[in-house]
């Protein structure tokens, strides 16, 4: 569930986690995950093809990623991602006091014109048992 929303980055925030979309193709570099892969996590760029509903986790100094593999890069590529984004959450199965940062999963250009319905993953995270901080760049991001 969203326990708080913040303003900022989200890779700069305080929590220990950090879940973010990935593309199910396994080539990165729009996004958070674009940002991830430069400065954090450079395979990513080029992590190859990994089934809907996988998640993979590194550990970056004091940080823990968690790339969440939830859509295609394909038209319509978002399709049937609420589902695979609660099932991600429910994955990490974190200890009840550890919050994990994410953002909006695809409210960005490149989701929004692949199909994503930002609200539905919204209520996705929600409905997750993952104690998430949402991170929004501004109040006017949720318009």
């Amino acid at each position: 569930m969203i326990v708080r929303r913040k303003i900022g980055d989200v890779i700069q925030g305080f929590e220990r986690h950090v879940a973010f979309a990935v593309n199910t193709e396994g080539t990165n570099t729009v996004g958070l995950a674009g940002k991830i892969a430069t400065f954090y996590w450079p395979q990513l760029f080029e992590i190859g093809p990994h089934a809907r509903r996988t998640v993979l986790s590194t550990r970056v100094g004091s940080k823990i990623f968690h790339a969440m593999f939830v859509h295609s890069a394909t038209d319509n590529g978002w399709e049937g991602s609420p589902d695979d984004i609660e099932d991600c959450f429910n994955q990490l199965r974190l200890p009840t006091d550890q919050e994990v940062a994410s953002v909006t999963m695809g409210a960005g250009v490149v989701g929004k014109l692949s199909g994503a319905d930002p609200e539905a993953n919204l209520a996705a995270m929600e409905r997750s048992g993952a104690s998430i901080v949402l991170y929004e760049l501004s109040r006017q991001s949720q318009a």
